[in-house]
């Protein structure tokens, strides 16, 4: 007796497992071309960073070496956040590179061909490569607007000790609304001493200039406890009523101006130290105040989520020109599909180029590659073996 219920028990429990199995939303081949997609992809990555990391290494230990940087921040400053700051930013070329290799293997060994032969169209085929890419576009995404920032602040902090000694730390001719109406000119900020030369504040109303201050020097009070604190000296105001004009001057005013050090200079590659909300806030306030020189924030803003989408893109020319059999084997496909990344590489590069120097668009010259691309996808989509 208690074997017949021991026996049934186990054709429930198969025939439990065949249900989640024929209705499981993922079904055997979506799990193999998932599993090959990932594991390529992140086998080439450690296999291609790992190399990077050495030439690295050699490349600059003369400088590591001069400087007397500490092997714990070589390695742990600068390489613990050198790898997942370039495995992020080339993470499209090692989308491709995975989807070419192993779709071409699984064409070679006509594996291909059986799918398609069991009445699989080619769009179901591409349903895994999607659910791949989009599991690495969430990863590239998170990392590189949440993660990644805040190890690239040590990683900047290092490479501009160590390896860029001859960084700017000084910034000239900023020029930036610090309230509503109120305007301030710096002619040459210090960072080191946290002092500005030949400053300026012009106070406006209705467009007309009420209040005019000039000063030698103003430096910020570091040990105040109170924000946007500093002392100005060597200075004269001008006050403005009608056709009156009453003119002051004084050696040392103490006085509140809505401004930070950190505002004045735009630090070498800061833009990879912040956070996607930290980026939006810092550009809102930049614009509120008049600062021009946020072109490479807006850029670095929008290429996250241009960069993420990508992999889609990528991942659709990479499967469609790699699933065709051909009796060169991986060669013609590899050679299509690098000249492609590379091509795309080089123009997101010209475009981002455009939107620092030429005040284009930033998003528009962010998402161009990608709208070209598309086209490029679907021609190869359409082409692809059905």
């Amino acid at each position: 007796m208690a074997n017949i219920e021991d026996t049934s028990k186990a054709k429930r429990k198969a025939g439990i497992g065949r249900w989640i199995v024929q209705h499981s939303p993922l079904s055997r081949l979506d799990r193999y071309i998932i599993g090959k997609f990932l594991g390529t992809y992140f086998f080439s990555i450690i296999l291609i960073i790992s190399i990077a990391v050495v030439f690295d290494f050699n490349e600059n230990i003369d400088k590591f070496m001069r400087f007397d940087a500490p092997m714990e921040e070589i390695f742990f400053d600068y390489y613990l956040n050198f790898v997942p700051y370039y495995s992020n930013l080339f993470s499209q070329l090692f989308v491709f590179i995975a989807v070419i290799f192993f779709t071409t293997k699984l064409a070679d060994n006509s594996e291909i061909i059986a799918m398609l032969s069991t009445g699989t169209s080619f769009a179901r085929l591409v349903r895994p490569y999607m659910i791949a890419a989009a599991i690495i576009a969430s990863i590239n995404y998170t990392l590189g607007a949440y993660v990644i920032p805040v190890g690239n602040i040590k990683r900047v902090r290092f490479e501009n000790r160590y390896k860029n000694r001859g960084r700017q730390d000084y910034s000239a001719n900023v020029q930036l609304e610090v309230d509503t109406g109120v305007i301030a000119y710096f002619g040459r900020y210090e960072e080191r001493l946290k002092m500005a030369y030949d400053f300026t504040l012009d106070s406006f109303e209705d467009k007309k200039l009420v209040k005019h201050l000039q000063a030698v020097t103003i430096q910020y009070d570091t040990l105040s406890y109170e924000p946007y604190h500093w002392i100005i000296t060597g200075y004269q105001t001008r006050d403005l009523q009608g056709r009156r004009e009453i003119i002051r001057s004084g050696s040392k005013l103490d006085t509140v101006i809505k401004v930070m050090p950190q505002d004045l200079m735009a630090s070498r590659d800061m833009e990879m130290t912040l956070t996607m909300p930290q980026l939006e806030e810092h550009i809102k306030r930049q614009k509120a105040r008049g600062f021009a020189n946020i072109q490479k924030f807006e850029v670095e803003y929008w290429k996250r989520g241009a960069s993420s989408f990508a992999t889609f893109i990528l991942t659709i020319i990479g499967v469609s020109i790699s699933a065709r059999k051909r009796k060169n084997g991986m060669g013609i496909a590899l050679g299509i599909g690098l000249a492609l990344i590379l091509t795309y590489i080089m123009f997101q590069t010209v475009v981002s180029s455009m939107a620092v120097n030429a005040n284009f668009p930033a998003a528009i010259a962010v998402w161009i590659p990608n709208f070209i691309f598309a086209f490029i996808a679907y021609y190869y989509y359409k082409k692809a073996p059905r």
